[in-house]
């Protein structure tokens, strides 16, 4: 099963052009930081323009946060990079003829959206800033 990183990449790149606002902020320098390719650090970068997280200028390499770090919460940041919302998912090819396989679908997907909900609520609780701070504190309690 192959999951998907781009939350993670996209808090990354944002936590990048806040932290280091004034130094390269090159799709090259941030993918090097993601350790992805440039390419796709520009696509997550224009999915997150797309929804107002960032902005950018054609011709330079200064991309800025749209609002402060306190201001953008990580429902708002997945909802700008995943295609697929839902953070669980339903095998659809069980046995009809058993008694489990044939009712599980309906019993799970109603379980997995209470999940999808209170894990959307939560989301919405954390900041970008909250993930800055927790990157110096990570950073501090190394040095």
């Amino acid at each position: 099963m192959r999951y998907s990183h781009k939350l993670s990449d996209a808090i990354h790149i944002l936590s990048y052009i806040s932290i280091f606002h004034d130094q390269d902020l090159s799709s090259t320098a941030i993918a090097d930081s993601v350790q992805a390719n440039p390419s796709a650090v520009r696509k997550l970068m224009a999915r997150m323009k797309h929804a107002d997280l960032l902005t950018t200028r054609p011709g330079s390499v200064a991309p800025r946060l749209t609002k402060a770090p306190d201001d953008i919460d990580l429902l708002s940041i997945y909802r700008a990079v995943e295609d697929n919302q839902q953070l669980l998912h339903v095998d659809p090819t069980t046995n009809p003829d058993c008694l489990i396989g044939a009712n599980i679908q309906g019993a799970l997907e109603q379980t997995y959206a209470i999940i999808q909900q209170q894990a959307e609520q939560n989301m919405a609780t954390i900041s970008l800033q909250n993930i800055i701070d927790g990157i110096h504190a990570n950073h501090q309690a190394k040095t």
